[in-house]
């Protein structure tokens, strides 16, 4: 049987993210929201930058992500950068727990996705990157857009 095609709306991304950690392993958990933030989220209305993870009692909570409120809402709207709980296996937070007292480990959300209707947040282990790693990032980056455009033009000529 083929691969079913799995709808995924992408709601936000932290692209800053890649650039300042080395990602070296990623999770996928869900949400715990409240009513409003939920319709904010399918509009499209939320933010990642400088946002993180840590773990509390035994559980995850992602921290200054930012729900924008819900313009039709009323009273019953949220503070848009309270602490909101990741959903996760005991197993899996217990491994975090334990690599993220290692030196220089950290949990960034990577992106925020509806998957089957509910949503999701991709969780990554990460590292900081110091400045000369940007650096070589970015001299590599260069190269290679340098060599494909050399490669272009060398097939046009």
């Amino acid at each position: 049987m083929g691969k079913k095609n799995i709808a995924i709306k992408i709601v936000c991304e932290n692209r800053k993210a890649r650039h300042d950690f080395f990602i070296h392993e990623t999770f996928e958990t869900g949400l715990a929201l409240q009513g409003t933030e939920v319709k904010s989220l399918r509009a499209g209305r939320a933010n990642l930058k400088d946002s993180y993870a840590v773990i509390r009692n035994g559980e995850v909570f992602v921290e200054h992500m930012h729900i924008s409120p819900y313009e039709q809402g009323n009273i019953f709207n949220h503070d848009p950068l309270r602490a909101r709980k990741l959903l996760m296996h005991k197993a899996e937070i217990v491994r975090l727990f334990s690599k993220t007292r290692e030196k220089g480990y950290t949990l960034v959300p990577l992106k925020v996705y509806f998957k089957h209707g509910r949503a999701k947040l991709e969780l990554a282990l990460a590292s900081g990157k110091h400045n000369y790693d940007k650096r070589q990032d970015l001299q590599a980056r260069a190269a290679k857009r340098d060599i494909e455009r050399a490669l272009k033009d060398r097939q046009r000529g």
